[in-house]
């Protein structure tokens, strides 16, 4: 998949790649994906590593300020949130991610 901006031309690797690119060249906010964590978590690294290009927000459960976020989440990590609303949890979906920016976009594009 090929994104153009101005004279040059990148590969996006994936195809929610390129809508984030649109969101962003858009008027329309970047949606927030939150990702809610704590160490050791071999789930968490792998996600991590997977939405690196994305990543907005990580939110450590392990700190104190976090507590409330340790008692709901402490066996579920990771968790991702996206607009502060639940998204999914232990695996990135990166089709349920993919479906909820083009949502994102559609709502932002008026549609």
């Amino acid at each position: 998949m090929l994104w153009f901006q101005g004279n040059s031309m990148q590969l996006a690797k994936h195809p929610f790649q390129l809508l984030l690119r649109n969101l962003s060249a858009s008027k329309t906010a970047l949606p927030v994906l939150t990702l809610f964590t704590k160490d050791p978590c071999p789930l968490c690294d792998e996600a991590k590593e997977v939405l690196e290009p994305y990543k907005n927000r990580e939110v450590d459960i392990t700190l104190p300020e976090n507590s409330a976020w340790y008692d709901r989440y402490k066996f579920d990590i990771p968790v991702f949130h996206l607009n502060g609303q639940f998204l999914m949890m232990h695996r990135v979906d990166v089709s349920k991610l993919e479906k909820q920016l083009q949502k994102l976009e559609q709502q932002g594009a008026g549609g």
